[in-house]
């Protein structure tokens, strides 16, 4: 498996696993996927990235978005990340995600935020296993086909990005 820059070339495969997170009803609370021109402007310019097989079969992305336009929310951003189905359970997720971590910190975030729908055990723990924690519930946030959801939110601080410098004795 080989983890690359996602360019607007693999927008076909994303959006193809995109509309199979969406299809689970546990993945997001989108109904349909966005053009690339959307999701393009909604997501940071650096730190997107394709899973592939050898033979570049696109088997998982992950992306960041910014949290806010404030500027002192610059280094925290939202982690999306999506896994084929049929590449689910192989360690894609794990793999994308550990690149996704250090590649938002070579870009400056010193803090990753996740929500994660509570029914969403499996990105729940490969979350978990990446050193986020929960840090709360969000009840009732909003409705999915008629149904009212809850998310779970997490987030992993950075231990290199934003960490205050040693004080001087």
């Amino acid at each position: 498996m080989l983890i690359k820059p996602l360019l607007e070339t693999h927008w076909p495969a994303v959006r193809a696993i995109y509309e199979a997170g969406i299809a689970t009803g546990n993945a997001t609370f989108e109904t349909q996927a966005p053009t690339w021109e959307a999701w393009d402007r909604g997501h940071l310019a650096y730190s997107r990235l394709v899973a592939t097989s050898d033979d570049g079969t696109v088997l998982g992305w992950a992306a960041l978005s910014p949290v806010s336009g404030r500027c002192v929310y610059g280094g925290v951003a939202e982690i999306s990340i999506y896994i084929a189905p049929e590449a689910r359970g192989q360690g894609v997720g794990r793999q994308l995600l550990q690149a996704l971590i250090a590649d938002s910190e070579a870009n400056g975030i010193w803090t990753l935020q996740a929500g994660t729908f509570e029914e969403n055990k499996a990105s729940i723990g490969l979350h978990t296993q990446a050193g986020f924690r929960v840090i709360g519930y969000r009840e009732r946030i909003g409705q999915h086909h008629g149904v009212w959801r809850n998310t779970v939110q997490m987030e992993r601080r950075s231990p290199v990005v934003g960490v205050p410098a040693p004080e001087a004795h």
